[in-house]
Parts: C-alpha cells; sequence; structure tokens
C-alpha cells in the first residue's frame, strides 16, 4: 500500500535532501519545523520508520548513540563523531587495505570504521 505524500513528510524528505551527515530523529525534528512548525517528534519517527521501510533511508547505528538516519541512496562510506556536539558526519574515503589488518587466515566481508573526536566547530 503506498503511503500518503503528506506536507509533513515532504518536510522530512527536504531535511534529508538538504543535510550532508546523519540525522538523529531530533535534529530531523528541529530541521524540519522550520519548514512545517507543527511537525511532531512522533510524526518524525512514523515518516522515518516508513522512509527507511521503502528503501528511501538507511539507519545509521553509531556504538553508544541512539539511531541515525541517511539517504539510502548514498555510496559506502564511514562516519565522524564529534564528542562535543555529538553530531555525526561523513568520511568520504576508506582506509586503506582493511584486508591487511584483519587476523591471519580471516576474510573480510564488510567493514565500518567510526572516528571519534572533535568537529570543528567544537575544536
Amino acid at each position: 500500500m503506498k503511503k500518503r505524500d503528506t506536507r509533513q513528510r515532504r518536510a522530512i524528505r527536504q531535511v534529508f535532501l538538504d543535510a550532508a551527515r546523519p540525522l538523529t530523529p531530533e535534529e530531523v525534528l528541529e530541521r524540519g519545523q522550520g519548514e512545517v512548525p507543527s511537525l511532531g517528534l512522533a510524526t518524525v519517527y512514523r515518516n522515518v520508520k516508513i522512509l527507511t521501510e521503502e528503501g528511501w533511508l538507511t539507519e545509521v547505528a553509531l556504538p553508544q548513540d541512539g539511531m541515525r538516519y541517511e539517504l539510502a541512496s548514498r555510496p559506502h562510506h564511514h562516519h565522524f563523531v564529534c564528542r562535543t556536539c555529538d553530531q555525526a558526519f561523513d568520511i568520504h574515503q576508506c582506509p586503506p587495505s582493511v584486508e591487511e589488518i584483519a587476523p591471519a587466515g580471516f576474510r573480510v566481508d564488510d567493514h565500518e570504521v567510526i572516528l571519534y573526536g572533535s568537529c570543528p566547530a567544537c575544536a
């Protein structure tokens, strides 16, 4: 069943199209309220779930952190988390030869790299 394209869903989609990094539902709410002031957190959660089920968004699970979301169409990449402002940012390259750092005899099928530190605004 196709979901209705509501004003709230359009605003949420636009938030993700404008974002250059993974967002928490709270960040989506804050940005989305600029377009739809009555937007609520429950509506954000519901629509993020729908957009994820439809394959438009993907989940970004960061250790010790709540779930974040980003466009599913993005190519493979990694993340940097600022420990001061708690924002996540994209890293646009993979470390060279991740296979070389795996234990001897192990085969790497996939990998995820997460860097932690301070973003330029917090440094």
